[in-house]
């Protein structure tokens, strides 16, 4: 049985990956040209239900039917950690309004989505001292749906350390056979309990833990997706030794002692300004845990990661390269990129972890739409 789903903030098509063959998309929209011109590459289907244009250009009319799902990943940097957090009222990220207004509407004719997902960085749970939250979860309720939030780094699932708050809502019918299960949460962090209880006592009663097995120990680290040394740009011998110079003393004496031990070693590196002595430094800080550190869409050089290989003593340094971001996204090796670095880049670090995305499909969506018609059947049957 083949499930629908409308994808909101599209991009290159990761949610879409995620949910897996036995969803049909119905409806896809992004206003990003670049983005849309990747999902027209991947998706020869495209033409029959892609809108490349502005979510509040959309109208009840152009989402066919009653989907099962609805996902939206709305812009993410008004709600940032490292931006200005101006909240639901920023410019980029109110574009979640827009999605919502479509929401509402399709609710008046009868034909709202059974299951919502609403993925954002994990800023969404604090902005605006938490008012942000509380007003997504106020109009989920409005609009009859029990929700629940998880925060999932995609660490478990892909060597890339990307932390996101997927907030999950269900038509209130799903409450019952829900309810009922028994399972760990390993995704109910302390920060989702400490929005949970800044919610009032009437958007409490809405909430949902959703439960799921965990997923399985991962398997790979960020060397195993690198392309082969043979067949990259190096950085210059002088290049590499700048980075090394921008490192704090513990990070230059970790280089020395992996280059010491003769082993192959593989850090992800970001270069970011810290407080040093009361000023504003530039520095190189590294990682050699196995994780990438989080992709993010290139908007200058210090926001693509840089890799650093120490073998037998010699220390190299080179950036990483548009194909790699797609391994750490869990694209497959036959997704098509664009053809420019900032283009693919500007897809991949943008996107949505395409196993996270599986493994919520899994564990949550598709057994919340199985209680939901398990609940209609009964309701049916009773009168």
């Amino acid at each position: 049985m083949s499930r629908t789903f409308y994808e909101f903030f599209a991009g290159g098509g990761m949610a879409r990956l995620g949910l897996g063959a036995g969803w049909t998309c119905a409806l896809a929209n992004d206003f990003d040209p670049t983005k849309a011109a990747a999902y027209r590459r991947n998706f020869p289907d495209a033409g029959l239900h892609l809108i490349e244009g502005d979510v509040w250009a959309l109208t009840p009319g152009d989402l066919p039917g009653q989907a099962d799902l609805a996902w939206a990943s709305s812009p993410c940097q008004d709600f940032s950690l490292a931006g200005g957090r101006a909240g639901l009222a920023g410019g980029r990220s109110s574009a979640f309004y827009g999605f919502w207004k479509l929401i509402v509407a399709l609710g008046s004719e009868g034909r709202a989505p059974r299951i919502l997902v609403i993925e954002n960085v994990t800023g969404l749970l604090t902005s605006n001292g938490g008012a942000d939250f509380t007003a997504l979860c106020a109009a989920l309720a409005g609009q009859g749906y029990a929700y629940g939030a998880l925060e999932i780094d995609a660490a478990p699932f892909l060597p890339q350390s990307r932390p996101r708050v997927f907030v999950i809502a269900a038509r209130d019918g799903a409450r019952s056979g829900f309810e009922g299960r028994v399972g760990a949460n390993p995704f109910r962090t302390a920060a989702i309990g400490r929005a949970f209880e800044r919610l009032p006592a009437d958007l409490k009663v809405h909430w949902m833990d959703w439960a799921g097995a965990a997923p399985p120990r991962r398997n790979s680290t960020l060397a195993a997706l690198l392309d082969p040394d043979t067949e990259v740009r190096w950085n210059t011998a002088a290049e590499t030794e700048r980075l090394i110079t921008l490192m704090s003393p513990r990070h230059q004496t970790r280089i020395a002692t992996l280059g010491a031990s003769g082993e192959r070693s593989v850090g992800a590196l970001f270069r970011r300004t810290r407080l040093v002595d009361g000023r504003r430094q530039q520095r190189a800080e590294v990682r050699f845990d196995g994780l990438a550190g989080c992709l993010r869409t290139p908007r200058g050089g210090s926001s693509r990661q840089t890799l650093v290989l120490v073998d037998r003593g010699q220390v190299q340094s080179r950036l990483i390269s548009p194909r790699e971001t797609a391994r750490l996204m869990g694209l497959p090796e036959t997704y098509i990129l664009p053809g420019s670095t900032t283009a693919a880049l500007h897809v991949t670090g943008d996107g949505v972890a395409v196993p996270v995305v599986g493994w919520l499909a899994r564990e949550i969506i598709e057994p919340l739409l199985e209680d939901l018609e398990k609940s209609a059947e009964g309701a049916c049957q009773i009168s």
